[in-house]
Parts: structure tokens; sequence; C-alpha cells
């Protein structure tokens, strides 16, 4: 069964017209050769590659610009792909579940409460039990907006804003504000600031992540329910596929990926505060939307949603060199959002 349609060309290509002194294996022969042509013709989709195109555009505009402010240095640009990490795993839990058709808005809380938890285990705990702390966090939070979605029948974007708001709560309430360091040398290099030769460990993350959430998502059945699920839920729903099971899997791929961004933070940063996380929600959804996921569901990849996340952390590198403040980084980040949101959903129309 196919989950996603191809799109529709106004292309017309030739008709075979009978020759009478052609055979039967030589007619057969040229029709075939045509009907090759098309399907190749047909499965080129342009819009396809925008992401790429914009990534090298934007990579070529910044070197030009600020060739003189150190942007293509090899400093610069591994310091891009630390600040990009976390987004970058964001961003993959965050594919799945807008191509399923949701969205999760809590997962900036989820972020400060899994890493308040993390260092609050390592003043008495193992890495291990630490880690495990962690990540239930964003299970928990993950599973109680994928139950309240699909058994209350309350859209994901009410329930994740509203566990958005306890969740920040308890995030203030359980240190009184305070952050919590982490003095665990062994955890810091792991979850952050460590370095294998010349390659960050956050860096290791994301591909490591990026890579497993491409294969779920292209060479397992649970991905293309996932597609099936955001393309047509009813139709999903009658070849047999449990979407409420998927819209509960996606919401709880949205926690983890969030807890573990959190625990990425606390690793580099040495520690963690309730603020963590705060301004990552509209770069997260950015960086998915610029990667080719379309905002109604049905249609999206985890290697286009990496590459928005670096797209936009050249963006706000680029500008920070050019002078910008935060809050000029922070409006352009809203242009951004604005106008991809405006071309999916221009293309879905087309569609």
């Amino acid at each position: 069964m196919r989950w996603i349609s191809k799109p529709s060309y106004c292309f017309q290509f030739p008709q075979i017209v009978r020759n009478p002194e052609l055979s039967g294996e030589e007619l057969s022969e040229r029709t075939g050769l045509i009907e090759n042509f098309q399907k190749r013709v047909t499965n080129l989709h342009l819009r396809n590659y925008v992401v790429y195109i914009g990534f090298f555009f934007i990579l070529i505009l910044f070197a030009i610009i600020l060739r003189d402010r150190g942007f293509l240095t090899s400093s610069n640009q591994m310091n891009i792909l630390r600040q990009t990490a976390m987004i970058s795993v964001m961003a993959v839990g965050m594919t799945f579940a807008i191509i399923a058709g949701e969205i999760d808005l809590s997962i900036g809380a989820t972020v400060a409460l899994s890493a308040l938890v993390t260092a609050l285990l390592l003043r008495t705990q193992s890495i291990i039990v630490a880690v495990i702390g962690g990540l239930a966090v964003g299970l928990v939070i993950g599973l109680v907006n994928g139950l309240i979605t699909t058994k209350v029948r309350i859209p994901a974007f009410l329930v994740t804003l509203g566990t958005f708001g306890i969740v920040a709560g308890l995030s203030r309430s359980i240190t009184n504000l305070e952050a919590v360091p982490i003095v665990n040398e062994h955890y810091n290099f792991i979850f952050g600031s460590g370095n294998i030769g010349p390659i960050p460990t956050l860096f290791i993350w994301t591909i490591v992540i990026v890579f497993l959430g491409q294969i779920l998502l292209t060479k397992t059945p649970f991905g293309r329910a996932v597609l099936a699920t955001g393309g047509n839920r009813s139709a999903a729903r009658f070849s047999g596929v449990r979407t409420d099971n998927i819209r509960i899997a996606v919401l709880v791929l949205c926690g983890l990926t969030a807890a573990l961004a959190g625990m990425l933070y606390a690793g580099r940063l040495h520690g963690a505060r309730y603020t963590l996380g705060q301004a990552d929600l509209l770069t997260v959804i950015a960086a998915v939307i610029i990667g080719g996921t379309a905002f109604t569901g049905g249609k999206g990849t985890v290697i286009g949603a990496f590459i928005g996340s670096i797209i936009m952390g050249m963006l706000n590198n680029g500008l920070l060199l050019m002078g910008l403040s935060v809050s000029e980084q922070m409006i352009a980040r809203g242009i951004i959002i604005v106008v991809a949101v405006s071309l999916s959903l221009r293309e879905e129309v087309e569609r």
C-alpha cells in the first residue's frame, strides 16, 4: 500500500503511435522506455531539495558577507554544531509528531525538568540512575500528553500547552529557582562538553539520534504507520493501523528526545536551570518545517529536519556575527517560521 501519493504534473508525455512496420516486441520495448522515462520525471519533485539548496545558499551568502569575521573557521563551524545539537535531537521527535498530525508544545519545559532531575540525582546516584531518571521524566510527560489527547479527545495543541505550564511550574518549584551544578566530570564529558579527537560528543549524539530516527521512519512498519496516520487517519484506521497508539507513541518520542536534549544541555553547561530550553520551541518547529515536513502531516523526513536545524544554527550564528541582538534574531526566526509554514500549506493545497 502506498502511504504518500505522488505529485501530479501538467507535463504531457508522448503517445505511442502504432507503426505497422514495428514488430510486437519492438513496440513493447519502446513503450517500456517511455513508461520508464515517465516514472523518472514524475519522481523528480524539486521541492524535496529546497532545504539542501537553502543550506548551501545561506552557507555561501554568510561566507561572503562574513569572510573577515571568521564564519568559515573550523572553530566557528564546530561551535554551530554544538549549539544546534539539542535542537537537532528535539527536531527528530517533533518530526514524528508533526508527520502524525500532532504537535508538542511542552518540549521546552520538559528539557528543563529533565535536566534538573538528572542533576539532582547525580548528587547521590550513579550516572546510569541519573540518566534513567532524566529519560523517565520525558517518557511520563509524553505518555500523559498522548493519553489525554487520544482518550479525552482534546487536541494535542491544547493538551501540550497545558502540560507546558504544569511542567514549567514544577521546574521552578523543585529547586526554588536555583541552578543545580553538575560536578561529575564523566557525565559532563559524555553528555556535552567532551571531544573524541576533533569531534564534539554533542555532534556524535546528534548523528546517532538522526540516524536512528531516519531508520525508524523509513525502514520500519512503525514509520509507515506514522505516515499513514498523518496522511489520512480514517483510511489508516480502516487499514488496520492503531492510530491512537501511534499518536501516543509519537508524543512519547517527543518527550524522550526533549529529555535527552535537557541532559545534553546539562552536560554542556555543567549544570541545570529552570530556564533551559525555554526559547527552543520555535527553533525546533522551524527546523522541522524548513526540512520539508508538511505542517498538516503525512509527509516529512528526519534528514531534512536535521539540515533545517543546521540552517537555523547558521542563521543564528551569522546574525550574531553581523551584530544583531537576541531580540532581532527572534524576529528573524518568527519570520522564517511564518514563511516556511505558508509554503508548506500552499504545497498541500496544490497537491
